[in-house]
C-alpha cells in the first residue's frame, strides 16, 4: 500500500489530467483494468488505501506516470543507494579481473547525435574482439526502460568501442541485478518483457565469458556482493585505462 504520500495531491492531479483528456472515470477504469469506484476513491484522496500497482494502473489509464520517491534522513539515502551500487560494481569487476583475456573500463560516457549516457562497465575480449556492455542494477524499477536503454547501447556499441581504440566483431549486453527476494519477484512479474530482451541467464553468461562466441544478451542475479559474487574478493579492483595501442 502507499503510505506517507500526499493522497489528496495525487487524486487532484489524476482528476485534472483525466478531465483535460476528456475521459470519464469509467473510461479510465476500463483502460486500467480496475473498477470505476476505485478510480473515484483515488481521485477523492484515498490512494493510500490501495496497492501501489493499482494506483499506477489508474495513472497509466490517463497516460500519466506515478513517480513515488523514498525519502530517508536527507542525503543519507543517496549514500546508501550509491554504496550498494559501488559494492556491486566492485564485485563484478573483481570477477572480470579473474577471467582470462578480458579487460574493462568503468563508467564510460558516450554521446552520439544526441544519444548519450554512461555505461557502468565496458569490457573487451581481445582474442575474439568481443565487446560487452554491462549494466549494474540494485533494483529492477522500470523493465521497459531498461530494455530500451540496453538496446540503444548495443546499437551504438561499435561506435563506443572505436572511441576506446577497439574494433569489435560482436557486441553483447549483460544486466547484473543484485539478488533479493524483491528483485526476483519483479523479474517474475515482468518475465515476458525482460526475457524477450535478455533471453540468456546468469549461468549462460558465465559460460560465455569463459569462451566468447557470437553475441549474447543476458540478465542474471549477483548473489553475494560482499564476497565478490561467485568467490571471495581478493586484492584491489584493476581499472584498465584506454590506450591507442589497443585494437
Amino acid at each position: 500500500m502507499l503510505s506517507n504520500v500526499d493522497d489528496v495531491a495525487i487524486g487532484n492531479t489524476l482528476r485534472v489530467i483525466r478531465v483535460r483528456r476528456g475521459l470519464r472515470q469509467a473510461d479510465v477504469a476500463r483502460r486500467a483494468g480496475v473498477s470505476r469506484q476505485l478510480v473515484g476513491h483515488i481521485e477523492n484522496g484515498m490512494a493510500g488505501r490501495y496497492p501501489l500497482g493499482a494506483v499506477r494502473s489508474v495513472a497509466g489509464g490517463i497516460g500519466a506516470h506515478l513517480d513515488v520517491r523514498v525519502r530517508y534522513r536527507g542525503a543519507e539515502l543517496d549514500r546508501i543507494v550509491n554504496s550498494a551500487h559501488a559494492a556491486l560494481h566492485a564485485s563484478v569487476a573483481a570477477y572480470l579481473d579473474d577471467l582470462d583475456g578480458w579487460t574493462w573500463l568503468p563508467e564510460v560516457t558516450f554521446a552520439h547525435f544526441g544519444e548519450r549516457g554512461i555505461i557502468d562497465i565496458l569490457a573487451w575480449h581481445h582474442a575474439t574482439r568481443s565487446l560487452l556492455i554491462v549494466e549494474l542494477k540494485t533494483e529492477l524499477v522500470d523493465p521497459q526502460a531498461l530494455a530500451a536503454v540496453m538496446h540503444r547501447r548495443v546499437r551504438l556499441g561499435r561506435i563506443i568501442a572505436t572511441e576506446q581504440g577497439w574494433e569489435p566483431l560482436t557486441v553483447s549486453a549483460w544486466v547484473v541485478v543484485r539478488k533479493s527476494r524483491t528483485e526476483q519477484r519483479r523479474l517474475q512479474a515482468h518475465q515476458s518483457i525482460l526475457r524477450r530482451a535478455f533471453p540468456a541467464d546468469g549461468r549462460s553468461m558465465r559460460r560465455w565469458l569463459r569462451a566468447p562466441r557470437g553475441s549474447i544478451s543476458a540478465l542474471g542475479f549477483w548473489t553475494d556482493v560482499s564476497r565478490g559474487g561467485l568467490r571471495p574478493t581478493t586484492g584491489a579492483v584493476r581499472r584498465v585505462r584506454p590506450s591507442g595501442s589497443r585494437s
